[in-house]
């Protein structure tokens, strides 16, 4: 305060006496730090402020940001989630060229947590034409079957459930059996088939077409295991299934060209048994 007075007294002094400009200069010269030393309190304050303000605008920003990198995160997940499932999409639609039948895509909605069934459900129903005992595949091999129907959903039994049986055929020679679930989804097992049959690790198993309800050619599995007792008539063969039954989400539902869904079974919904031995061994 005392120096800004001071300063005020010389600059008074300066105007009302008109001193030379030597005198003027030499002023000037003491006035100029009277003025800053004056004028620093202020300068202070105000550098404080905009340093605080800085500071907020700055920790605002670093949240703001950090936000919405946690977003962008959450975002990129998803994307992720949807660039497996495009993939799996484009390789259901490749299949379901391949295969050349009249095919439907649908999406796993539940799976049955049983350990002794394997059940999963899926949102398509009778009101998209699905029937019961109809095919379902997914982008690598067979899946299963319709076992069950509602009008906006349908129950798939899977070929590991330990009550599915499925007639198939070695693509290698055309040798015939019957595939049984066995409870493991990993694990299938060929029935009937002798101990000196031709069978080796590695042969592709498909569809027979003989059990009336799969058409012929799908892949069901390559066998894993030849197990063979010389005291038994029959070789005990396991099978490794070729569809991802554990990790599929969508799969094809599969209706043949001689298939027409049975309208009155449509609407009643009763179950039919899933695929069985003596269907084959009928045919």
């Amino acid at each position: 305060m005392l120096l800004s007075l001071a300063a005020l007294g010389l600059m008074t002094l300066d105007n009302r006496q008109k001193l030379p400009e030597p005198v003027q200069s030499s002023l000037s010269a003491v006035v100029y730090p009277l003025h800053l030393a004056a004028d620093l309190p202020f300068s202070f304050f105000d550098f404080i402020t905009e340093e605080l303000a800085t500071r907020r605008q700055l920790i605002e920003e670093n949240d703001r940001l950090r936000t919405q990198q946690l977003q962008y995160a959450a975002r990129l997940q998803r994307f992720d989630a949807l660039e497996r499932e495009n993939i799996e999409l484009r390789q259901l639609l490749q299949s379901s060229y391949e295969i050349s039948e009249t095919v439907l895509i649908a999406e796993l909605l539940r799976v049955d947590l049983d350990p002794y069934t394997h059940i999963i459900k899926i949102d398509k129903g009778s009101r998209d034409g699905l029937f019961m005992g109809q095919p379902v595949l997914d982008a690598k091999g067979v899946m299963g079957q319709v076992d069950g129907l509602d009008p906006f959903s349908s129950v798939v039994r899977l070929i590991t459930d330990p009550g599915h049986a499925i007639p198939v055929q070695i693509n290698r020679n055309g040798l015939r059996a019957v595939a049984l679930g066995t409870g493991d989804a990993h694990r299938l097992e060929l029935a009937s088939l002798p101990n000196n049959a031709d069978v080796q690790v590695g042969d592709l198993v498909v569809t027979s077409g003989l059990g009336g309800r799969f058409p012929q050619g799908y892949p069901v599995g390559l066998i894993s295991e030849i197990h063979i007792d010389p005291g038994e008539p029959f070789a005990r063969i396991a099978l490794a299934p070729s569809a991802e039954l554990d990790r599929s989400r969508q799969v094809l539902l599969v209706k043949t060209r001689s298939q027409t869904p049975p309208p009155a079974e449509a609407e009643a919904g009763d179950e039919e048994p899933a695929e069985t031995a003596p269907a084959e061994a009928s045919s």
